[in-house]
């Protein structure tokens, strides 16, 4: 097929040299002995190498020499293929060879014709891509966790109460202070907050400050300028402040954040501006900021591990939440809105026998909801009969409602034999049973005394008269 009009054709091939040299490629031309019969400027540019280096030169020679480490010249010619590889020159640059055959008449390779890119320009394309990736993700996750986690599953008057405090709060601009045990549900009324403020349309970001090295705390919240550290993207990079302008930031475990990183976050609230690293010209944001902690923050600015200046500005709206055991109205409620869930995810459908649904009840839930809904998600992945009994729990959650259920059957039993009693002859009774089913258990009087904290000769004495010197 002829591509060039023919009465044009004269005009080509007497500029073909200055059309070679607008390419933004590289060109490098050889024939199919490996000799070096044309290059272009922008060659020249990429690889650092000049025309007289390589012009009628052989592409063996030439990376025998060292001029470059690898050529495609030979195993195009050998293949009648195109190929692509990386190649380093002798002035350090790496640049990325995609070569093509011309063939001659009779089908066979008369020439090569290598394209040469600049591998930098695509690594930072490359860079630039994965940031905008990150941030893709960073949005979906939000979105995501949005609208998974807006439901708030609560019939505790203590947490209805609660949430009428949050309503309120929400529809300010104060910064509000979430204290409470790990998995009480701190991020969920940090959505709520947002959502019910005026910024619900606004983004919403969550940074866990335990989750992010101490030496990228900094440039994850506040953003670094191009060539601010080594590894920094050249194009520089906004941090979180910057992406949630408008919108809610949420500072989750605030009490791990580093004593440097607690006076830089103290200028952003006050100020409303902060400063990229590697910068030194403020930016101004408005941010919405939600902390949250596990810690007794009172407790860590006396310890000196926490800012009181930081502390106090943070404290403007401080909202305590329960731990679950304190609102044992929920647990009910909460199981049956996992095991829902749950049986969407796997479509199975799971119940509670009464004597587990109890056994729960009575559990401590030191995890609160988050132990809960792990605890349901894994019943419902290994249930084989789609029912959960008792003794599927974890032992701990049997155990403690036998031991209650032990206790309360031996109170009644004693109760009844202690009619007519003085509290003196109770007393003794009750002394006893304690004694005995410690030495029961420890298996010697040494070892009774030293877990009662009482000395062994005591111990030795009250056993002896309660065993009728049966003891030694």
């Amino acid at each position: 097929m002829n591509y060039i009009i023919p009465e044009y054709r004269h005009l080509i091939v007497s500029n073909l040299c200055s059309v070679l040299n607008t390419s933004i490629d590289g060109l490098y031309v050889t024939d199919r002995h490996g000799m070096t019969i044309a290059i272009n400027r922008t060659y020249e540019q990429l690889s650092g190498l000049k025309a007289k280096d390589v012009l009628g030169k052989n592409i063996k020679d030439l990376v025998d020499d060292g001029t470059f480490d690898t050529a495609l010249n030979p195993d195009i010619v050998t293949s009648g293929k195109s190929m692509t590889r990386v190649q380093v020159t002798s002035k350090g640059r790496r640049v990325l060879l995609v070569g093509h055959p011309i063939f001659d008449y009779d089908e066979d390779v008369e020439l090569v014709v290598t394209f040469v890119r600049d591998v930098t320009v695509m690594s930072r394309f490359q860079s630039q891509i994965n940031h905008q990736r990150d941030m893709i993700e960073k949005f979906s996750s939000n979105i995501q966790k949005l609208s998974v986690q807006k439901q708030i599953i609560t019939e505790s008057p203590l947490m209805q109460k609660l949430l009428g405090v949050l309503d309120r709060v929400a529809s300010t601009d104060a910064t509000v202070l979430l204290l409470g045990e790990t998995g009480v549900g701190k991020d969920v009324l940090a959505h709520r907050i947002h959502e019910r403020s005026d910024r619900a349309n606004k983004p919403f970001f969550k940074v866990d400050c335990t989750s992010i090295p101490e030496n990228l705390i900094e440039s994850e919240l506040f953003g670094y300028v191009a060539g601010a550290f080594s590894g920094a993207s050249s194009k520089g990079k906004a941090g979180f402040f910057e992406i949630a302008d408008k919108g809610t930031l949420f500072l989750d475990e605030i009490g791990e954040l580093p004593l440097p990183m607690q006076g830089r976050l103290l200028r952003a609230l006050q100020d409303g501006e902060i400063v990229r690293v590697g910068s030194t010209q403020p930016r101004a944001v408005d941010v919405r900021i939600i902390a949250a902690t596990n810690r007794d923050l009172e407790q860590e600015v006396v310890a000196g591990n926490f800012r009181s200046d930081l502390f106090y500005r943070l404290r403007v709206a401080v909202v305590h939440v329960p731990a679950l055991r304190e609102r044992q109205e929920d647990i009910l409620p909460l199981i049956q809105f996992f095991l829902e869930r749950f049986y969407q995810k796997y479509k199975k459908t799971i119940r509670l026998f009464p004597t587990a649904e109890e056994a729960l009840l009575q559990y401590a839930w030191p995890g609160n909801v988050r132990e809960l809904e792990n605890l349901i998600h894994s019943l419902v992945v290994t249930s084989l009969e789609g029912v959960i009994r008792e003794e599927d729990l974890p032992p701990a959650m049997q155990c403690a409602k036998r031991k209650l259920d032990n206790s309360a059957v031996g109170l009644q039993a004693n109760y009844a034999n202690f009619e007519g009693k003085s509290l003196k002859e109770i007393m003794a009774e009750l002394e006893k049973d304690v004694l005995l089913e410690a030495l029961k258990v420890h298996g010697s009087i040494a070892k009774v005394a030293k877990v009662m904290n009482v000395n062994r000769t005591t111990i030795f004495r009250k056993i002896r008269k309660y065993t009728d010197g049966e003891v030694s």
